[in-house]
């Protein structure tokens, strides 16, 4: 299955900074395993915000959860899922 997750986080005003820090790259090297796996198929940012947009693929919803509610950003995230369906005039994967 397919869906369109949107992810705004709100990292605390009080954050340590090396803690923010060690987080969001332990963030970045989760990101990369599972887009290596194929359930984070694309990433878009929000300009100037600390939010995005992503494809990703999972069994189905459980799983998908399971897999965002594990990432180490996961503490400090608002997260919206819409689950995809194929569609009868999709024209198929961008080449």
């Amino acid at each position: 299955m397919e869906f369109l997750v949107n992810i705004r986080i709100t990292w605390p005003d009080a954050m340590d900074p090396g803690l923010k820090a060690a987080v969001s790259e332990e963030e970045r090297r989760r990101a990369a395993e599972l887009a290596a796996s194929g359930n984070l198929v694309r990433m878009w940012r929000v300009p100037g915000r600390t939010e995005n947009w992503g494809l990703w693929r999972a069994a189905d919803p459980t799983e998908l959860h399971t897999i965002i509610s594990a990432l180490p950003v996961w503490p400090w995230m608002d997260v919206t899922v819409h689950s995809l369906a194929d569609h009868p005039v999709d024209p198929g994967p961008a080449v």
